[in-house]
């Protein structure tokens, strides 16, 4: 039998505080047994758990591997728009005037993620360039 991920690892300053963040994105839980000042907490959703491990050495380089986040209820602007207001940044815009493409941000410790169309966009767009 193969191995299966249990969750995604993500070392990190203050893991509570960034476990709360990540709940309001991904519209996930914090653990019940995770307070503030903990060394880890985790995540739950309905699609990924992120575990967040306090480490003692800062984020300096680029990550290695990065999430992508797809709305499920809204529009990819509307996803990106919505995550700042929680407190992420703009990184890189990689949208496009066709309505493709993806903006990458940054989480409230720099960690660099990209949000992506919704799949009603991603039909919308396939409908739009198969009738053209």
């Amino acid at each position: 039998m193969a191995s299966l991920v249990r969750h995604v690892t993500i070392d990190c300053a203050d893991a509570y505080r960034l476990a709360q963040f990540w709940a309001q994105v991904l519209d996930g839980k914090v653990g019940d047994d995770d307070n503030p000042g903990d060394p880890e907490a985790l995540v739950v959703s309905s699609g990924v758990s992120l575990l967040f491990i306090q480490v003692p050495e800062g984020k300096t380089v680029k990550n290695r591997i990065h999430l992508d986040v797809q709305p499920q209820d809204r529009t990819r602007d509307e996803e990106v728009e919505r995550v700042l207001a929680l407190g992420a940044t703009l990184v890189g815009d990689h949208r496009t005037p066709d309505g493709k493409g993806w903006a990458t941000l940054a989480d409230i410790e720099g960690n660099e993620f990209c949000v992506e169309r919704s799949a009603a966009e991603r039909i919308a767009t396939e409908s739009s360039t198969a009738t053209a």
